[in-house]
């Protein structure tokens, strides 16, 4: 999404809230003024209860930002490779989604993804690249909505779990057209 970052957050955060029936232990929103990201979060807290499985989660180096929602059910074997490979960052929690985003470092999406097993959708954000990740499992148990609004020229990518985030997207008209 571009906008201003103030306004921007507004919105994210108003997105988010629309969710908190799907996570209502916390929830957060992250946004970078330079790109125009926005990324909201709402955590429903099943693996690492501390404040250390928040999200929106970053890597150690700064690099990725990611929002996930799902679990992956061979967190402890990739958590294990990494260690094993020394490619664990310091880990801050026990958290699925840490552990997700150390492998993003370590092996790439592509890579990681064929190695996780698990009912997921998540998005990452590369800052050095510029790159958007959408991606669900295989079976595509968890949602992941998305749409474009075109807005006096300028066009925003949004995305959430239910429809009704993007639908609070202003100028989010919710057809379908394709």
């Amino acid at each position: 999404m571009k906008d201003s970052s103030a306004s921007l957050h507004a919105i994210v955060e108003d997105m988010s809230s629309t969710l908190v029936h799907r996570g209502p232990d916390s929830g957060a929103v992250w946004v970078d003024e330079e790109s125009g990201i926005g990324l909201g979060h709402r955590r429903l807290s099943i693996l690492d209860l501390s404040s250390q499985g928040a999200q929106p989660m970053h890597s150690s180096c700064e690099r990725y930002v990611l929002v996930f929602n799902g679990e992956v059910y061979n967190h402890r074997t990739l958590r294990s490779e990494l260690e094993k490979c020394g490619l664990a960052p310091s880990w801050r929690g026990y958290s699925d989604t840490e552990v997700l985003l150390a492998s993003f470092v370590a092996w790439g999406v592509s890579e990681t993804l064929k190695r996780v097993v698990g009912m997921f959708s998540f998005v990452l954000w590369d800052k050095y690249e510029g790159c958007l990740t959408l991606a669900r499992d295989r079976f595509g148990e968890k949602p992941l909505y998305y749409g474009w609004v075109n807005k006096k020229g300028k066009q925003s990518f949004l995305f959430g779990s239910e429809l009704k985030a993007l639908n609070k997207f202003p100028g989010f008209s919710g057809l379908i057209d394709r």
